[in-house]
């Protein structure tokens, strides 16, 4: 009997010895998570670089994470229309073909080799055309005078001026382009070429132009277009 009550005697303490133990273990985990949080620097929307794990945020740091994310997700969508903006805008006022750029650079490639035009305004190679005349002392940054307009027959109109100078003198050129309704490319009503001193030089008119297989000739009555 006595050794019976010793074993249980025995365990019975070894149980309070593990318990003791148990408990003075989890005051210090405890004290050590608290004190590798209280280590490391306070994360904020300013600072987080997403090294900390989430599960060791607190309340306040997981919202700044979560505010950060959001404002750069919202900056990579503004960033992603505003690049799409200047590619429409790029290609619209410059690489479309019927842009004002465009039309602009074909002009001036046709008046350097119009034989005409190298008459009065000298060698076509040393030709150069500009827009409005501005303060800027920079050629490129003069704009080139526009207009576009839509007529109450829906036809769209665009007219276009800018400046011609060669070795031998200035000159104005004037254009005008037609996009007849339902129609994808522009006519030229007009484009013509005026140097001080000489007749005007035209290198496209409708009123003159011959007649197209198949097309009837329209009559005019006071100005105005018929048939």
């Amino acid at each position: 009997m006595k050794s019976n009550t010793l074993a249980i005697l025995r365990r019975c303490n070894a149980l309070n010895a593990s318990s003791i133990v148990r408990a003075q273990l989890v005051p210090q985990r405890f004290a050590s998570t608290q004190s590798e949080t209280s280590k490391r620097r306070a994360v904020t929307p300013f600072n987080d670089d997403g090294h900390v794990p989430w599960t060791q945020l607190s309340a306040g740091e997981k919202a700044g994470r979560a505010t950060q994310q959001t404002f750069n997700f919202g900056m990579v969508i503004v960033g992603l229309v505003m690049t799409g903006g200047v590619g429409y805008f790029f290609w619209e006022e410059v690489m479309s073909p019927d842009s004002k750029v465009a039309y602009f650079n074909r002009a001036v490639d046709r008046i350097k080799q119009h034989p005409r035009c190298v008459e009065v305004l000298g060698d076509g190679k040393k030709i150069t055309a500009h827009g409005e005349e501005t303060g800027n002392k920079w050629r490129r940054a003069r704009p080139i005078a526009s207009t576009e307009s839509k007529d109450a027959q829906g036809n769209d109109h665009l007219l276009i001026q800018f400046h011609i100078q060669g070795p031998k003198g200035h000159g104005m050129v004037h254009m005008h382009l037609v996009k007849l309704a339902g129609h994808h490319e522009y006519e030229y009503k007009y484009f013509f070429v005026d140097v001080a001193g000489h007749p005007r030089i035209y290198l496209e008119n409708s009123e003159t132009a011959p007649l197209k297989p198949g097309e009837k000739p329209a009559y005019k009555l006071f100005g105005i277009k018929l048939g």
